[in-house]
């Protein structure tokens, strides 16, 4: 547990640092948008607006994981990641459409932008991103909230390199729609991305099982088990994106409840779920039934 308090400890410190960083891109590329009038730019003001509020629930997320069960919240404030990145994917979703329809609308009819001064803003927003990209590469896979905010800064340096073609185009060939290119590439970026958190975030809060566990795997392995002679009621869910969490009923041969077979059972179950998988099932719950008693059961299922 200390490894894993001074692990979060340092994720926050990376997402307070890139915090900074994106407040400080925001800020300039809102002056460089007014400047500017560049609807790419602007995008990608909007981009980093979304991600600094995102990455702000985040950070908020990460401090609120780290308080321990209390009351009635058992499981404390882990799937507070969850809804953080759920509510930073749909801001995205409500930034790309936008973008979408407003880069359609300035191809059509693109206004004037102004080359040089488009390129200054794009490049001090790339530097900022390829920064903030260094600060959160060690620790994307740690949970779906890092992973999200890793995405956001990928998505923005991508974006703020798109500005800078856009300014290069405009300057060097005086291709006015490169704005509205430029816009539309990021709204690509970030629409498809918006759905990816969406999905997973949806399917952690809907308690369906990791794509990654093979769950017949799972149920071959446990009625496997010497004395096993079935599984029912499995179910495997997430609190968070990191801690998969399985109860099951498991049958047992009547005369595991007299001889000391049980114990030994549970052991081995327990283990084979935390070293054996891909992903460790380190929190497992299991109901023991006699043969005889789960024969009379009427409420079971698969």
């Amino acid at each position: 547990m200390a490894h894993d308090h001074s692990h979060a400890t340092g994720s926050r410190r990376r997402l307070a640092a890139v915090f900074t960083i994106v407040a400080v891109i925001f800020v300039f590329q809102v002056i460089g948008s007014i400047w500017t009038g560049s609807l790419a730019l602007l995008v990608d003001t909007g981009h980093n607006a979304v991600d600094l509020i995102g990455i702000g629930i985040a950070l908020f997320a990460a401090t609120l994981v780290q308080k321990p069960p209390k009351g009635q919240k058992t499981w404390g404030f882990r799937r507070a990641e969850v809804l953080a990145a759920g509510a930073q994917a749909t801001l995205l979703l409500g930034l790309g459409i936008y973008s979408l329809i407003e880069g359609i609308r300035r191809f059509l009819a693109p206004p004037e932008v102004p080359g040089p001064e488009l390129m200054i803003f794009g490049a001090v927003g790339l530097i900022g991103n390829i920064v903030s990209i260094g600060l959160l590469a060690s620790s994307k896979e740690d949970s779906l909230n890092l992973k999200a905010a890793f995405l956001e800064v990928i998505a923005d340096a991508l974006g703020s390199l798109a500005v800078v073609l856009a300014a290069l185009s405009i300057w060097l060939f005086d291709w006015s729609r490169a704005d509205a290119v430029a816009a539309l590439f990021i709204a690509v970026l970030i629409v498809p991305r918006a759905f990816s958190i969406l999905r997973e975030t949806g399917s952690i809060l809907l308690e369906v099982a990791p794509r990654e566990l093979d769950l017949a795997g799972v149920r071959a392995h446990i009625e496997g088990v010497d004395h096993v002679q079935g599984v029912h009621d499995l179910h495997v869910t997430r609190i968070d994106s990191n801690l998969p969490v399985l109860t099951a009923h498991v049958v047992l041969s009547d005369e595991c409840f007299y001889d000391g077979h049980a114990p030994r059972i549970l052991g081995s179950l327990q283990a084979c779920l935390a070293e054996h998988f891909e992903i460790a099932i380190e929190h497992s719950t299991f109901q023991f039934d006699r043969a005889s008693d789960a024969a009379q059961e009427s409420h079971t299922h698969n």
